[in-house]
């Protein structure tokens, strides 16, 4: 393609179990077909110098869901990373993750801790797993940090800067958020992070969403105007 790509992608992999659901597998059999898509994604995003991946992997909503589907997938990491981590290291990707990831089963936790480990080196793409993720939830413990700082300055110096660096997220604002499914909404996903951020949802489950449909959302968003409140 003969324009850059954004720096900060963000993405809700939806519709996992409705693709499972609609070739007559297991929700589970989705999930895996999504972690795979991961892969995908990721490389070609590095191949195309995107700085930020951000993807929403477990949110703080998903604890509801059926605890033979939570337990499958809490194992996920450990299949992912098993098969790919030779290549993510080798492709220059860095791994990190934001969310609450204590509360994961002490495997999971250790094995996500253990690929941003391996990758911490590297340069290219950082792919970002929010894990027991929840928006409010960050904005919330971000409150609590400023409010301790508060203890040293005045309250005039919590500027909008300061109040994000305690945030979750070490990433910059997100310029694309990126839909799967065709939900429309955020579902409670980086909400202080896409205060800007051009939104495009597509109708395709996330087991399906492939290159060329990622390039696509690329090319729209090419095409919006980015005004940020002023004009041009």
């Amino acid at each position: 393609m003969s324009f850059e790509y954004p720096k900060h992608i963000a993405i809700i992999m939806d519709g996992n179990g409705r693709w499972a659901k609609a070739q007559n597998k297991p929700r589970t059999a989705g999930h895996l077909a999504g972690s795979e898509n991961v892969r995908r994604i990721a490389l070609h995003a590095n191949r195309n110098h995107v700085k930020s991946l951000t993807l929403y992997a477990f949110s703080t909503e998903n604890w509801a869901r059926p605890e033979e589907e939570k337990n499958y997938l809490f194992k996920l990491p450990a299949i992912f990373f098993k098969k790919y981590i030779a290549e993510l290291k080798r492709e220059n990707i860095r791994v990190t993750y934001i969310g609450e990831i204590e509360r994961f089963p002490q495997n999971t936790a250790r094995i996500i801790q253990d690929a941003v480990t391996q990758t911490a080196e590297n340069t290219g793409l950082n792919l970002c797993l929010a894990v027991n993720y929840g928006g409010r939830r960050e904005i919330v413990t971000a409150a609590q940090k400023a409010a301790e700082k508060l203890q040293k300055k005045e309250i005039e110096e919590i500027t909008e800067e300061e109040f994000a660096s305690c945030l979750m997220s070490e990433t910059s604002d997100v310029d694309l958020l990126i839909r799967t499914s065709g939900e429309i909404r955020v579902s409670n996903f980086l909400l202080w992070q896409i205060a800007y951020a051009e939104m495009i949802f597509v109708s395709c489950a996330w087991p399906d969403f492939d290159e060329n449909q990622f390039d696509e959302c690329i090319c729209e968003f090419h095409h919006r105007n980015r005004r940020f409140g002023g004009l041009k």
